[in-house]
């Protein structure tokens, strides 16, 4: 493949991205009407099904790190790019099995009001919102490169003004829609994603003979059987559970993920979600899997590094190359759909932290009335929109996937065992949860920021102070281990006496809103 139609504007990516614009504004304004009190703000007024939230959560999931970023390192790292796909996937039987039904039948809207059920509400909340929203952060940072690489690449316009065209979108999507605008969003562009997908490995394999053993030769032929085996992107064992670690634990702490189970009516649809989310998911990162060989074959791993360091283009040249203007174009547009719809759904959870845990629970003390609610959420939304576009501008260049894995490392460190802890251990203290969050928060976030991630590549220092790339299993062990000391050492009676109550309503669901 010699000639790339990508780096110049693409009518029929610009064609089919107005096309997926005007129909989810459409969306929008159809669902402004419907979005006037905080649980239809917040939750789509609970009036979504579980096959449909299921949609919404793969489509919430399967973000630009998924389908740019994992093709990406798959076809420029071989093997190496799986760990990324195998470890998100992981983390949904955790989420199944112990989060998803007592966080909908404990909390109203974010996870820190499950936090909240026996644990003093002020400091708790605070410390979750602080959690959730560095988590978020993290997230938009990486969908915010992607979409600026993507739409700089596709439509010919600057990488700044490209971002600036997403974070205006997304606001637009969150602050007149709201959870029922996002959940359409995101359900529309599950379909287009995996459409797309499917049909991209389909064209691959049929190169192939639809047989794998034949792809898997081409690419030993190509590259050497070290592309299909451990240590093209990670050397050292520990870094790689780590990783693991972070990934898996990391799933059941996103805020953006959490809050979607407050969007249908009960328990039982909740684990549904989580059901239908899991098939979607699984067959997704095969695809990506097969997309990111495919590439590394029928592209090239030189043609790909050469068009974006980052990796981040494996999956739309592999488009051109197997379909051609028309297919690319498409598929851009699925991409930057993708990215679109995940950036609204993590504003949406960024702006329900600050209205709802700190506005509502530590300020007014749970005193605001629901119009007031609403309207802090959506100045937070114009607020964190902002964020974004300067994040994404900052951060010009890295690897999307990459990115993630640190946002879920936050997520698995801050987020995670405070979670867990308050739905399963009578013993856990206000002081003991307040302490895990932010220790994990600060060690997840200093340890990053010393790594070579940061401290290398971006400061330009010569040596890590921190070794590793992913500091997860350092991080959420710690978070844990002070959980346990500090609920020792500060007993909360309060929070014990309750915990025999909140344990009957997260099973059986008696007062859940």
């Amino acid at each position: 493949m010699e000639q790339t139609a990508i780096g110049q504007a693409n009518i029929t990516s610009i064609l089919f991205f107005l096309g997926f614009v005007v129909s989810t504004l459409g969306i929008t304004y159809w669902a402004a009407k419907r979005t006037r009190s905080t649980s239809e703000f917040y939750a789509a007024g609970r009036s979504i099904t579980g096959f449909q939230n299921g949609l919404a959560l793969s489509g919430d999931y399967m973000s630009a790190a998924s389908f740019l970023g994992i093709a990406g390192l798959v076809s420029t790292r071989g093997y190496d790019g799986l760990i990324y796909s195998v470890g998100w996937l992981v983390g949904w039987p955790i989420l199944t099995f112990l989060i998803a039904e007592p966080l909908r039948n404990l909390g109203k809207y974010t996870f820190a009001d499950v936090l909240a059920y026996r644990l003093s509400h002020r400091p708790i909340r605070t410390a979750a919102a602080t959690g959730s929203l560095v988590t978020v952060l993290f997230y938009l940072i990486a969908q915010m490169v992607g979409a600026g690489t993507l739409i700089k690449l596709m439509f010919g316009l600057s990488y700044e003004l490209a971002i600036v065209l997403v974070g205006g979108l997304m606001i637009a999507y969150v602050l007149f829609g709201g959870m029922l605008a996002t959940t359409w969003v995101q359900i529309i562009k599950a379909v287009l994603l995996l459409g797309g997908a499917t049909i991209l490995v389909v064209l691959t394999l049929a190169k192939f003979g639809f047989s794998y053993p034949e792809l898997f030769q081409a690419v030993a032929t190509q590259y050497g059987d070290r592309y299909l085996q451990p240590g093209g992107l990670i050397t050292n064992p520990l870094d790689a559970f780590s990783l693991g670690i972070a990934l898996m634990f990391g799933c059941a702490g996103l805020p953006h993920i959490l809050m979607r189970f407050y969007t249908v009516p009960d328990a039982k649809e909740a684990r549904k979600s989580v059901f239908y989310a899991t098939g979607f998911i699984g067959y997704f990162y095969i695809l990506t899997v097969t997309i990111g060989f495919g590439a590394a074959v029928l592209v090239g791993s030189d043609i790909i590094m050469s068009i974006d360091k980052g990796g981040n283009m494996a999956a739309p040249l592999l488009a051109e190359a197997l379909g051609g203007n028309l297919f690319l174009g498409f598929l851009a547009a699925v991409a930057f759909a993708t990215i679109l719809a995940v950036v609204a759904g993590l504003t949406l959870a960024g702006a329900s932290a600050l209205s709802h845990d700190l506005y509502v629970g530590v300020i007014r003390k749970g005193m605001a009335n629901e119009k007031e609610e609403v309207r802090v959420a959506r100045m937070a939304t114009v607020g964190l929109g902002v964020a974004a576009i300067l994040l994404g501008m900052l951060f010009k260049g890295q690897n999307v996937a990459f990115m993630v894995g640190l946002a879920f490392a936050v997520a698995a460190s801050a987020n995670f065992p405070a979670l867990a802890m308050s739905i399963y251990w009578k013993g856990l203290s206000t002081k003991g949860a307040v302490a895990s969050i932010y220790t994990g928060l600060f060690l997840a976030v200093g340890l990053i920021v010393i790594s070579p991630t940061i401290w290398v590549d971006i400061l330009k220092n010569p040596v890590a102070l921190f070794p590793m790339k992913n500091p997860g299993i350092f991080s959420m062990g710690a978070a844990i281990i002070v959980a346990i000391v500090v609920s020792f050492l500060t007993k909360d009676p309060g929070a014990e006496e309750k915990f025999a109550e909140e344990k009957l309503r997260s099973y059986v669901g008696i007062g859940a809103e």
